[in-house]
């Protein structure tokens, strides 16, 4: 794994390369970093918003990865040796060779991407090193040190704005302090190309069994309930949400199961929904997860 600076300055990242220096600033660089090479000129148009976007992808890098600019106008021999023949044109250089590229102006989730990519190539770590923060806020937030998760997950998204996990864990955080209002609008606010992630997705359901749960009404009346009228199926229904804000997400999925048992289309098949929403909410690998969504599509394909 390359080891740089963190707070390595912009201008050590990207550079402006000539012919004089390619070797240097391209070829002998990308011996120890890969080196991303923009192929630009002042005259083209898409080149105006490929590069800052490229840019700021390799910053975002913090050292994984670094950027040489080349005016193919003022540098055409290079251009010409590489085979350069429209503009915008992006190489990534590792240990003196090409080994990844793209042509024309392209969506940022796509550099990102690239970035990505070419960093890993040579085992470089171009979240610089978030995994392990991101690993240490969800710690915390299971231990049940919320506030200082939130604080931690909100330090990530300044590094890294577009971090699904730092988005869902800080809106998970506020859930567990009560504020389903502010995990709202965390959540509102993630930018648009990760707002379907996994993890924003489980945070949605999250905040939405949070909010039933102020609702839940006392679990030994509806339990009392339900065993007089096992067919009062919006006793069962509210049991199950009941059991579920007690922390017994095993029970509320039993009792789901049971009522989609007895009526499937119940209430526009409500219990159908909640279930999913239960398994959203949960990690995939939970075992309430796995034997759920069994006995749900055994039930549905029966």
């Amino acid at each position: 794994m390359i080891e740089l600076g963190a707070n390595q300055p912009a201008n050590d990242l990207i550079k402006d390369v000539t012919e004089a220096d390619f070797m240097t600033e391209v070829v002998e660089a990308s011996q120890t970093v890969p080196v991303i090479v923009d192929f630009w000129a002042p005259w083209c148009g898409p080149c105006k918003t490929l590069g800052p976007q490229l840019e700021a992808a390799v910053q975002r890098a913090k050292g994984a990865v670094r950027m040489a600019k080349v005016n193919v106008d003022e540098n055409q021999m290079i251009a010409g040796q590489l085979r350069v023949q429209s503009i915008p044109t992006v190489y990534a250089f590792w240990q003196g060779q090409p080994i990844d590229g793209f042509q024309g102006a392209v969506p940022q989730s796509e550099i990102d991407a690239f970035v990505e990519r070419v960093a890993k190539s040579a085992g470089g770590d171009p979240s610089g090193g978030l995994d392990d923060a991101l690993d240490a806020a969800e710690e915390m937030l299971d231990q049940g040190a919320a506030s200082d998760a939130a604080q931690t997950f909100a330090a990530i998204l300044e590094e890294d704005p577009k971090s699904a996990r730092a988005f869902a864990g800080m809106a998970r955080a506020h859930i567990a302090m009560g504020d389903a209002d502010q995990a709202e609008a965390i959540l509102n606010g993630a930018p648009a190309e990760i707002a379907k992630a996994p993890e924003i997705e489980a945070a949605h359901a999250q905040l939405a069994l949070s909010r039933q749960a102020a609702d839940a009404g006392p679990v030994n009346d509806l339990r009392a309930a339900v065993e007089a009228d096992p067919d009062d199926h919006q006793a069962r229904f509210d049991l199950a949400q009941a059991l579920h804000a007690n922390g017994d997400a095993e029970g509320a999925v039993e009792h789901l199961l049971e009522l989609f048992r007895r009526d499937r289309e119940w209430n526009d098949g409500a219990a159908k929904k909640q279930l999913f929403t239960i398994f959203e909410a949960l990690k995939p690998s939970d075992p309430v997860v796995q034997s759920g969504r069994r006995r749900l599509s055994s039930m549905i394909f029966a």
